[in-house]
């Protein structure tokens, strides 16, 4: 499974992977029925804690994108894409919120808000 960890992010580790894979499943990369990597085997690719793994596994459980069997192994479960597709938007365009309120703080007008983001969309 293709994760990347950015150690030096603020985001927790275990969100780093729960939207990666989230992002996996909304791209059908992943598709209903495959089976994720063992909590142990990604940890270990990872070279991060096994517990660590494990709860971003709980919480994609929690929210309804896998099921785990016992013994088994945790498979994704029929998730919606738009659903996953809304919360991404959703966190978006709270962090743009928070962008422009902190712009505005600063005394940057609209239009030269306007402009960082134009410049940045163009990178």
């Amino acid at each position: 499974m293709n994760i990347i960890i950015n150690n030096s992010s603020m985001v927790p580790i275990y969100e780093q992977i729960v939207d990666q894979i989230k992002v996996m499943i909304r791209k059908e990369e992943l598709r209903e029925n495959d089976i994720l990597p063992s909590v142990r085997s990604l940890s270990k690719e990872l070279r991060i804690s096994a517990l660590t793994v494990k709860k971003a596994y709980d919480s994609l459980e929690q929210e309804g994108f896998t099921v785990t069997v016992h013994g088994k192994g945790t498979y994704v479960s029929a998730a919606n894409k738009n659903l996953i597709l809304e919360e991404q938007k959703k966190e978006i365009e709270t962090d743009l919120e928070l962008a422009i309120q902190k712009g505005k703080r600063f005394g940057l007008s609209k239009e030269e808000i306007r402009e960082l983001f134009e410049l940045i969309l163009e990178e």
